[in-house]
This record gives C-alpha cells, structure tokens and sequence, in this order.
C-alpha cells in the first residue's frame, strides 16, 4: 500500500469518526431538547396555586428569584404556566434560604433519607437538587428527627443549627454543627446539645441585627424566645428573652417556626401557628421593640390556606442581589395535608412593607 493511499485512508477514518461524534451530540442534543420541552409544557400541583390572607390572594410573583432546580427551565415554565411561588415541587418541609452572591442555598427538615437536606443552585442557570448536608449526626442524636435547620455565615465558616432529638431521653433540643462550604458537610462533634431546656427547644432561626450582632431564636416548650450569640456562633451569651406565647385562637395553643426580618429600623417576628399537620396551620407576625423584645402581635393570621395550597409555616427570610426582600415557607398541596399522603413543598413570596405593615405578592 502506497504512503497516498494509506492517509487517504486515514482521512476518511477521520472524517467517519467526526461525523459519528457529531451525530451521537446531535441525538444528545434532541433528548435534552425533548426533556426541557415536557418539562415546560407539563403540568404539575405546584402551579397556579395562591395563598389566603385578609387582604386577599396571595399570589406569586410575576420575577421570582431564580432558586429551585429546574434553573432555565423553571424560567421557561413561568413563562408559559403564569407566575408560581414554588421553587420546588416536591417536599421540602422547614426551608430556610441563605444567599451568597448570586448562589443560594436552603436546607430543609429531614426528607428523602437525608439528614439536613440542601438545595445548592447559582444564578439563572442553577440546576440544584437535595443533598446531604449533615452527613453525620452527633452520637447522643436519633435519625430521622432533624428538623428546622438555620446557618449563619461567620468570616469562612458556615455555622448550622438544627433541632434535634436526644435518644436517651426522648427530648427535641438544638444542636449547632460546622463546615467550610455553605453546602456541607457540616460536622458536629458536641457530646451534648447546644440548647435542651425542661420540655425541649425546637426551631431555630438565625437574625442578624444592623449592629452584626446575631441572635438564636426558637421555640421553648411554651415560648418563643431570643438570645445572643457568641462571635464565633458556637454558644450562646446572656440570658434568653421570652418574644411570644400563643395567646389568639386560631394559634390553638401553639406559635412555633419563628423567623425575624428587620426593616426601616423596625423587627418583625414571623410565626406559624397553629398544628403543622393541619389546614388550620398558618403564619402570623409580631412587631418587636429589639431583637430581644418587646413584642406585640397582630391579630389575626397574616397568610393562609388557599386555592389548591393548604398549611402555610416556617417563615423565613432573605433578600437577592438588588436588596429585594423575599420570604421562603412550606405548605401542603391540594388538600395532601399530613405525612404520608402528601408533602410540604418550598415556596417563595416576594415581600414589602408599605407604611409598616408586611406585604406578600
């Protein structure tokens, strides 16, 4: 065989294999194109859903902030669905939201075998799905009691608080693990929890105050209560202040899921009360003199069960990068109230406070 007709060869073998590459991109190319279309076109429970309130439906926002896994092609489904506050149909129960850039990250109470489950997406395009990010528990904790997680950013670490039950006793306490990444893993190696008073703590909350100064707030057996953090966020300083206790009757005895927003040199303590596992379950707010109290509540439930969602709690804040104020909560759908029939799916609404008082659209 001649020099020629051996490179010949070897073109065309070259070419052959560039033209099969090309097609396997291309069939690639048609799958995900067909995905992204069912994707957009489908639909699901999560759409064309509205919340109750005094002033009427709450519904979602026309631009909401690009977090959930579906990344553009949520943005496409937006467009062609209407506006819908979930930013992940699928449970998600506790959510809290934290913001790093133009990366978001909310962690969410037990769910789908995970101990701490997170949503880790960045930008437009994030394609986030649940991960673990307390891939260990601290050896006095029992499994599948972790709930209402909340992480405070302290120079490069990432500091995590999270309820907890102690298998010895049966008690649900707070626990504070660390890590590196916003997303985990998070390590706790305390051989006690952080916060385990007579009848137990459950749900924590971080705010941080314009001073810098963090607070832990959480529901006590009876009460909602605040207490300053150390400068590292690995203990707590002071004594704790009582914020709330239920004292209206549609809260049936229970305010719980506490979160705090500030805003115009003003403090609003949202809560949900009521039972969790209930259509009756809804959120309500307090205005606070301080972090620390005094606060007043409102009368009334502030956002309730409506159009094709049911449940509403867990309030919780953060704000994207123009500033804009947003509030992340969970809520059951289309009358699936209570584990196992349903789930508590994670919903954004965009938030404002006209002359003082909270808005959500």
């Amino acid at each position: 065989m001649t020099t020629r007709r051996l490179a010949s060869r070897r073109s065309d073998f070259g070419r052959r294999r560039i033209l099969g590459v090309m097609a396997i991109v291309a069939v690639l190319a048609l799958v995900v194109s067909a995905v992204v279309v069912v994707q957009v076109l489908r639909t699901t429970p999560c759409d064309d859903v509205h919340f109750g309130s005094a002033s009427g439906p709450v519904k979602a926002s026309s631009q909401p902030p690009p977090i959930g896994r579906l990344g553009i092609v949520r943005t496409l489904r937006q467009f062609v669905h209407g506006g819908s506050a979930a930013v992940f149909c699928d449970d998600f129960p506790d959510p809290s939201v934290l913001r790093l850039g133009d990366s978001y990250y909310a962690y969410a109470t037990n769910t789908a075998g995970f101990n701490v489950p997170v949503l880790a997406t960045h930008g437009l395009f994030g394609t986030g799905g649940r991960r673990e990010a307390l891939p260990k528990l601290p050896g006095w904790a029992s499994r599948d009691w972790t709930f209402h997680p909340s992480v405070l950013v302290r120079g490069h670490a990432y500091v995590l608080y999270y309820s907890a039950r102690v298998t010895a006793s049966g008690a649900n306490c707070l626990s504070v693990a660390f890590a590196t990444r916003p997303a985990g893993p998070f390590v706790d190696h305390s051989a006690a929890p952080l916060v385990c008073p007579p009848g137990g703590a459950i749900d924590p909350s971080v705010f941080v105050a314009a001073s810098g100064q963090a607070f832990l707030i959480w529901k006590n057996y009876d009460a909602i209560v605040s207490q300053p953090l150390s400068a590292d966020g690995a203990s707590l300083i002071g004594t704790p202040s009582s914020l709330l206790t239920a004292s209206q009757p549609w809260q049936d005895g229970s305010v719980e899921g506490p979160s705090m927003v500030g805003f115009a040199g003003r403090y609003y303590l949202f809560y949900a009360g009521n039972h969790w596992q209930t259509a009756g379950y809804a959120i309500g707010y307090a205005t606070c003199a301080t972090p620390a109290g005094s606060c007043v509540d409102v009368p009334g439930p502030w956002l309730t069960s409506g159009k094709g969602v049911q449940g509403p709690g867990a309030p919780g804040f953060f704000t994207d990068p123009s500033g804009q104020q947003w509030m992340s909560l969970a809520a059951w759908l289309n009358h699936r109230v209570g584990y196992p029939w349903g789930g508590r799916d994670l919903f954004v609404l965009k938030m404002s406070f006209p002359d003082g008082l909270p808005v959500a659209s």
